[in-house]
């Protein structure tokens, strides 16, 4: 067979795909794909169309495309000849036919890709002029795929020299009217055109690429075209960054062509921002305009962009856009912008311009937008619109931009003021009010700017006239275009005026009013609490003289005195106080029993003489009068007790419910409300909306009359229950009941006393309650639940809740659990209730609405406690067969006089509503609920022997709250997360059982099961210890770093705020760890390092956590708890043991700790007397030794030197850390009566001239002493002053001469007493001043001469002085009581200040000039410029002797 006629009959029944794919597995050797290269091309020379070769190649890479899951071997082969043969076979035609044509082969290869481009675009183009509103702007997925085919194939032909792109570019422009968009994007980023070459050259780009730009982004692709949306918005992103990074990338020396170029890109950009500013300003409502505009503003984004521009390059950009936004068509004026700026708020701006200004704001800081801001208003003409919404747009998203725009306002007013500057005090006016149209949140009020900015003597106009009659002038203009809130706010807050230039401002307030008048706008009715700057409708005079009234009373309520603002008002704004405020004040009403915040005011009105007698008579004449009135309507109303016919009223609702119908109930509902309404009529001046009721807990504030009426009704409430029950379930009943308690909930004075009536019942007379009583109450609780949105909170009294809670949860807190009877009470309640909802509706939403949560959760709390066959699983009990039971079965159940209430219990616990219920979030008992509940329970009267008790705690823990999810409340599995919980409810509970006594004066309730809790946390603790000591191999302390990362977020969520409540609160929290820190094993807060050198001790955890938290506990102040203390050495010792080498990690913990953690020290020290024996005996045992490490028989060496030298005895000073010899003698000195002899000499003897160890050592003992006169200073009776005086007189004698004794009233210099800092906590550290100035004053004359010329001292005494003087400002030194102050003569901290101060003012004046260096005489001179001015001046005379400034001196 010739190969020719082979070629025939292929062409005739194969294509040239199908011919190469059957050929491409025979081809193992070079020499065959060479023979068929041949063979392919000589039957490629006898098809002459190569449009038709074109489409052919396509039809082939589209197989190879839709087969790519036939196969790894298949899909390479395919490659392969993809790019081995198609290139060449192309180009390798276009040759020959360009040759016998005689033309170029660019050209024919231009004019074939052309042809076959024009048949992929045909089908589109034809659709687009059948339907020119629905046309593609971009192409479909299949033509997309040809179009990719047949560019890779072009790509292959310039590859090979076969095709010219500009040609290409050249033609396709003269057959197209506008290129498509996509066509230019695919050219570029295939490399075959440049879409930079296109801007370069071609002059028409601007009109068609803006064009295609716009229809590309207004053109919204079918929905279900997801990849067609990406690839529109790929494509918008690519010719963007291209556009930018041509138009405004710098280059050092730019040619023509690219200054043109960056030119013609920057103004393409710009027709599209106009673009979308045209839409935002004349609000077009086409959606596609919109839409297109969105698209076009989400491509300014760094992410988009980024890529193939640099960040400086998108920057330039962004600022360039701003700018032209900023700037885009600036027709409005300055007084336009006055007057409508209120419109212009960020809520009513432009959804569009919003958008834009937060994209071109995202690569920029705050204070870079506001300075190209001030930069824009500066040098160019603007369109203030744009700009106000700009700046309201970054208020709200930026809150870092109020300070900034404040430091702006400045820079403005700055510059205004000295230069005369119009357009900055305008520019900063306008800046003010748009961002205080945003809100106080936002930014400060315009009221509060102007009174801030022009309302003191300090502020920018009072430096002169000049600058004054600049303002008020400026004013003046403004006055005919300004709104009237502004007006109000320079006439009620007008800027600061001398006295001699008052007519000036008389003049502009005169023009104002004139203006107010004009505009029918009043000052004299504006309210004294009215936000004058805010835009808005004003409020009516007499309805903003009741808000007045209500706020005055509530903040006199809140503070006890008449406000300013009142008082005030009654003298600079009469007219308003006398006829609108006093009038809504003293509104006729019945006046109350018991004086409430309303009369209490009046009565504080009257006694300061701003209410005129006449009008108070005749108001008190006007409320008896009322009172007169009701009485009379309510006795008119009929001549029956109200009890009666409340009573048959009640009865004959009773009927009706089982034999009645719904207007009969609905009717008679309504006649005992009025009757209700007559016993409990409210007061007139209640206010309106009120929904928060009081609950009094302890005496419930409630009448006989009241109860008696409350009792009526909730007896009738519970027989009409038994009465419509004895024939048909809940669900089939008629709607009476929720009808019922919502005709109560209109009453708030019935619901307050009927909420009084049940939690007295619920707590307290519970045993008198039958089962008829506690089937009702449970109803009548489950519809008080149902109705919560529409019926008040309540807040109880004692808060037991610091919010107010729903009536349902408030009277659900009455229900204890602490006792068996309680116990049984409640579950009996419960499941009555639990019951009722879920038999009142069949579907589980509708039961979330009736079945009150905290009544479920007790449930799941007390039905696994008393029923320990429930406390498995539904499918453990086997109780799939029940799920399915009906609702009826529960009913009877409940209703059956014959059941107990295990019985019902257990029927309730199987139901499937019941169990489908713990699946929502809202009624799943969380671990810190059943822990709660359980800390509670009293272990005396437990219905659980603690036995039965100890399982029953052990399966919670374990079983169920362990393994427990943390979405549902649960542990997940987590030992840590149980301890952590059991930790914090522990901790808990004490701090709650405190805050009770301090509130309630009580005796913490004893016998609780604390106890027990604290066996579980035992348990778990040891458990988590021992499964970490078996199974890490480094670190093996990970429960101590668990136990004080627990303490660390205590803490951490304790300190909010630096106050003396937040001070106790975290002193109980840190004595509360104490107590649950001695019941844990001390050896787990020892960390054990294992490495390859060994086991080793850690102690960097609990140095950090003493010197973090324990030292802010401490009383006395520096010296932990014995129990504390030594239950840290004997962790210390048990750890130890784990070690190769005991006694040396000891040594070595105990070095660290002396260095680290000096409380710990001292308080070793302190206690070692009762310690001593205790760590002897554990090491005895411990290591069968019979002294302990050396490091601790140091200490006890150290108190034998100290108590050699109180007897006069000379021994040899240990080889000890300075601070231990202090504390050791400290504790001799003070641990007995020393006599004053023996403590000279041994002064004498540690004199510290004979060596500097001596002086640290009386350095730091000169601290302790300090310590213990502070404490006498803040706690008079714990000490002897006149012993703590003594002591420290001594020590001064001896140290005065030495500059050391002062660094230790100098805490942020770094020196070897650096250390003392971290003995005490950092409050106590801060009174040092005091002590300071205390001290000196009790010097000898004598000793005060030598301390003057001791060098630091002078500084040293000037700063404690300053320091002390801000702590009484500030409130931070108490006074001591007078009995202590007499007794002991403690001097007043004022006393201390003023005789301190005539000994400072005394030393300066007679100090020699080189004691203080000028830098420090300055540094201490801007220190008391402010605190105290005359020692400011004294300082100033010694800096500068001979100044004239100070010759009034």
């Amino acid at each position: 067979m010739s190969l020719s006629a082979t070629c025939e009959s292929v062409s005739q029944k194969r294509t040239l795909s199908s011919l190469l794919a059957g050929r491409e597995l025979k081809r193992p050797k070079l020499t065959d794909a060479q023979r068929l290269q041949e063979a392919a091309i000589q039957l490629l020379e006898q098809q002459q169309n190569i449009c038709s070769l074109f489409r052919e190649v396509g039809r082939s890479e589209t197989c190879n495309l839709s087969s790519h899951q036939d196969g790894e071997k298949n899909q390479v082969a395919s490659e392969g000849l993809s790019s081995t043969i198609t290139g060449s076979l192309l180009a390798s035609e276009l040759r020959r036919q360009a040759v016998q044509l005689g033309v170029p082969v660019a050209v024919l290869s231009v004019k074939t890709v052309l042809e076959r481009l024009k048949e992929i675009t045909e089908e589109t183009s034809e659709r687009e002029e059948e339907e020119e509103e629905t046309r593609r702007e971009m192409l479909t997925s299949s033509q997309r795929v040809q179009l990719c085919v047949l560019l890779e194939s072009s790509r292959e032909l310039l590859s090979q020299g076969a095709i010219c792109p500009k040609l290409l570019w050249q033609e396709y422009m003269r057959d197209q009217r506008l290129p498509k968009l996509e066509m230019v994007y695919y050219l570029h980023s295939y490399n075959i055109l440049n879409l930079k070459y296109i801007l370069e050259s071609d002059e028409e780009v601007r009109s068609w690429l803006v064009s295609q730009l716009r229809l590309l982004c207004g053109w919204r692709p079918p929905q279900e075209e997801e990849e067609t949306k990406q690839l529109q918005q790929k494509v918008l992103s690519s010719v963007v960054g291209v556009l930018v990074g041509a138009g405004f990338e710098l280059r050092r020396d730019p040619a023509a062509a690219d200054r043109r170029l960056s030119l013609l890109c920057c103004s393409i950009l710009d027709d599209l921002l106009f673009w979308v500013l045209d839409i935002v300003d004349e609000s077009l409502t086409l959606e596609s305009a919109e839409a297109g505009a969105e698209l076009w503003i989400q491509i300014f984004d760094a992410s988009l962009c980024g890529v193939s521009v640099s960040a400086d390059c998108l920057q330039r950009f962004f600022k360039h856009s701003l700018t032209q936004t900023l700037t885009y068509k600036p027709r409005l004026k300055v007084s336009d912008a006055i007057t409508l700026q209120n419109e212009w708020t960020f809520a009513k701006a432009s959804r569009l311009l919003t958008s834009l200004f937060r994209q071109l704001a995202v690569v920029f800081s705050v204070e870079q937008l506001l300075r190209h801001l001030q930069q824009v208003l500066e040098t160019h003409e603007v369109n203030w619109k744009h700009v106000l919404c700009f700046l309201s747009t970054l208020l709200v998203y930026y809150h870092c931009a109020q300070p900034s725009l404040k430091e702006l306002l400045s820079r403005l007013l700055n510059s205004a003021f000295e230069g005369y500057d119009l357009e900055n005090l305008i520019t900063a006016f306008l800046l003010a009010r748009q961002g205080g149209l945003e809100g106080p949140s936002i930014f400060p009020s315009y009221s509060d700017w102007f009174k801030m900015s022009f309302g003191g003597g300090s502020s920018y106009h009072a430096s002169s006239k000049k600058s004054l009659v600049f303002l008020l002038k400026f004013l003046s203009d403004l006055v005919p275009f300004e709104p009237p809130q502004y007006l109000k706010v320079h006439i009620l807050h007008p800027p600061y005026v001398p006295v001699k230039h008052r007519s000036l401002l008389m003049e502009y307030v005169s023009l104002a009013k004139t203006r107010l008048a004009d505009l029918k706008e009043s000052v004299e009715d504006m309210g004294l609490y009215e936000d004058v700057s805010a835009a808005g409708t004003s409020v009516q005079p007499q309805c903003q003289a009741a808000q007045d009234v209500d706020k005055a009373v509530s903040l006199f309520e809140s503070t006890g005195r008449i406000s300013a603002t009142v008082m005030e008002a009654s003298i600079f704004r009469r007219p308003y106080f006398l006829t609108r405020f006093l009038p809504a004040l003293l509104t006729p009403r019945v006046l109350p029993v018991k004086v409430d915040a309303r009369m209490s005011f009046i009565e504080a009105l009257k006694k300061a003489d701003k209410i005129p007698a006449a009008q108070y008579s005749s108001y008190m004449e006007s409320c008896q009068k009322q009172r007169q009135q009701n009485m009379n309507a309510t006795c008119s109303d009929g001549n029956d007790d109200p009890l009666e016919v409340l009573k048959i009223q009640l009865e004959e609702f009773a009927e009706l419910v089982v034999d009645g119908n719904d207007g009969d109930m609905s009717a008679q509902l309504s006649r005992i409300s009025h009757t209700l309404s007559v016993i409990f009529p409210g007061r007139p001046d209640d206010p309106i909306g009120q929904k928060v009721i009081s609950l009094h807990t302890d005496a419930p504030p409630s009448s006989e009359l009241h109860v008696k009426v409350v009792n009526m009704i909730l007896r009738n409430f519970c027989q009409c229950l038994l009465n419509s029950s004895k024939s048909n379930p809940p669900n089939r009943q008629s709607p009476w009941a929720s009808r019922f308690v919502s005709a109560l909930l209109g009453n708030t004075q019935l619901l307050s006393s009927l909420i009084h009536r049940l939690w007295d019942l619920l707590h307290n007379q519970w045993l008198s309650l039958n089962a008829a009583h506690i089937l009702g109450l449970a109803a009548f609780l489950v519809h008080l639940y149902s109705l919560v949105s529409r019926g008040p909170l309540v807040q109880l009294v004692p808060p037991i809740r610091l919010e107010p809670v729903p009536a349902e949860e408030a009277l659900s807190l009455a229900l204890s659990c602490s006792t068996h009877a309680n116990m049984l009470f409640c579950a009996r309640l419960c499941v009555a209730a639990v019951c009722y909802g879920i038999c009142r509706e069949d579907s589980l939403p509708q039961q979330q609405d009736c079945i009150p949560h905290s009544l479920y959760k007790k449930l799941l709390y007390l039905i696994p406690r008393l029923l320990p066959e429930a406390r498995g699983t539904v499918a453990d009990a086997g109780l799939s067969e029940q799920l399915e039971e009906k609702q009826t079965g529960l009913w009877s159940s409940i209703t059956d006089s014959n059941n107990t209430w295990r019985k019902t219990a257990w029927h309730l616990w199987r139901n499937a509503a019941f169990q489908q219920l713990g699946q929502i979030p809202q009624y799943q008992l969380l671990f810190s609920e059943w822990l709660a509940n359980e800390l509670r329970v009293l272990r005396s009267e437990d219905a659980l022997p603690d036995a039965e008790r100890q399982e029953y705690q052990q399966w919670a823990c374990m079983e169920l709250y362990l393994i427990r999810p943390e979405k549902q409340g649960g542990c997940g599995g987590d030992m840590k997360n149980l301890c952590s919980h059991l930790l914090n409810a522990i901790m808990d509970q004490q701090l709650s059982w405190q805050s009770l006594e301090a509130q309630q004066h009580r005796v913490p309730g004893r016998g609780t099961c604390l106890p027990d809790i604290l066996s579980r946390l035992q348990e778990l603790v040891y458990e988590m210890d021992m499964m970490e000591r078996s199974g890490s191999r480094g670190s093996r302390a990970g429960v101590g770093d668990f136990l004080f990362e627990v303490l660390f977020q205590r803490c951490s969520s304790t300190v909010t705020s630096q106050s003396i409540s937040t001070d106790v609160s975290l002193q109980r929290l840190l004595h509360t760890w104490n107590r649950v820190l001695l019941a844990l094993p001390a050896v787990l807060l020892i960390k054990v390092n294992t490495d390859g050198e060994g086991t080793t001790l850690s102690c960097n955890r609990l140095i950090e956590h003493i010197n973090q938290h324990q030292r802010k506990a401490c009383s006395p102040a520096g010296v932990l708890s014995c129990k504390i203390t030594a239950h840290f050495l004997r962790g210390l010792l048990g750890a130890s043991v784990r070690c190769g080498q005991p006694r040396y990690e000891v040594n070595k913990a105990w070095s660290q700790i002396s260095v680290q953690c000096p409380v710990l020290l001292i308080s070793t020290v302190h206690w070692w007397q009762r310690l001593r024996p205790v760590l002897l005996s554990l090491w005895r045992r411990l290591c069968d030794e019979q002294t302990l490490p050396e490091q601790l028989q140091l200490v006890t060496e150290c108190q034998h030197w100290a108590c050699s030298l109180e007897k006069g005895q000379l021994l040899q000073m240990p080889p000890a850390a300075a601070l231990l010899l202090a504390a050791s003698l400290h504790r001799v000195w003070r641990g007995c009566e020393a006599n004053k002899l023996s403590f000279k000499a041994a002064l004498n003897f540690l004199r510290p001239d004979r060596d500097s160890k001596y002086r640290q050592v009386l350095v730091f003992l000169l601290f302790l002493c300090v310590n213990d006169h502070l404490t006498t200073l803040l706690y008079p009776q714990e000490r002897s002053y006149e012993e703590g005086r003594a002591l420290c007189t001594e020590l001064l004698a001896v140290l005065m001469d030495s500059p050391d004794w002062l660094l230790i009233f100098k805490s942020s210099e770094q020196s070897i007493y650096q250390s003392v800092t971290m003995v005490t906590s950092d409050d106590f550290t801060k009174l040092m001043p005091w002590a300071f100035c205390s001290l000196l004053l009790l010097q000898s004359a004598e000793l005060l001469q030598r301390a003057v010329r001791c060098p630091g001292f002078l500084h040293t005494a000037i700063v404690c002085y300053l320091s002390m003087l801000q702590l009484f400002l500030e409130g931070d030194t108490q006074s001591p009581d007078t009995e202590s102050s007499k007794k002991q003569l403690v001097a007043e901290p004022s006393h201390i200040l003023g005789r301190t101060k005539q000994f400072l003012l005394r030393a300066i004046s007679q100090t020699p000039l080189t004691l203080l260096s000028s830098g420090q005489l300055r540094q201490l001179e801007s220190l008391s410029a402010e605190l105290d001015p005359e020692l400011a001046a004294a300082l100033s005379v010694q800096l500068e002797p001979s100044s004239p400034e100070m010759d009034f001196l």
